[in-house]
This record gives structure tokens, C-alpha cells and sequence, in this order.
């Protein structure tokens, strides 16, 4: 049973794997952001997707530890 999950495990990883080489090998145009002004520079729209999944990655953990803060913070004044 044990090494049937490593087996599941790691298909999925492979599988993972070749979504996500498939995704960056279909988006190889060039693209560039404009952002209140700012004009980026020229990147294959799949490093611009990824980079975006990354800073969501980080962010989102980070706002929701803040808001819990904020939130455990509130409990203790009104106890």
C-alpha cells in the first residue's frame, strides 16, 4: 500500500510536470506589461504567468496571517 502511493505520488508529479512544460512551451510570445505608467520588459508570456503565480503564492499566506493577527488581536480587547 505504502509503495502504491509513492507510485500514485510520483505520476502526478510527472504529470505536473509536463502541464506545466507543455503551458511554457505553448506561450513563448513576447509580451510586455503597462502598469499605471510603467511599461515592463518584453517577456514570454509564460514567465509572466508564473512570476504571477509566485508573488500570489506569497502574498495571499502572507495577508491571511496578517488578518489573523489582526483578528486574534481584536479577541483579546474584547475579552
Amino acid at each position: 500500500m505504502r509503495n502504491l502511493k509513492r507510485v500514485l505520488l510520483v505520476v502526478f508529479v510527472l504529470l505536473l510536470v509536463l502541464a506545466i512544460l507543455a503551458f511554457v512551451l505553448e506561450n513563448q510570445q513576447s509580451v510586455t506589461l503597462l502598469f499605471l505608467g510603467w511599461a515592463g520588459p518584453q517577456l514570454p508570456v509564460s514567465v509572466v504567468m508564473v512570476v504571477a503565480l509566485l508573488i500570489g503564492m506569497v502574498v495571499g499566506p502572507v495577508v491571511s496571517w496578517f488578518l489573523g493577527r489582526i483578528s486574534r488581536a481584536s479577541r483579546k480587547r474584547l475579552a
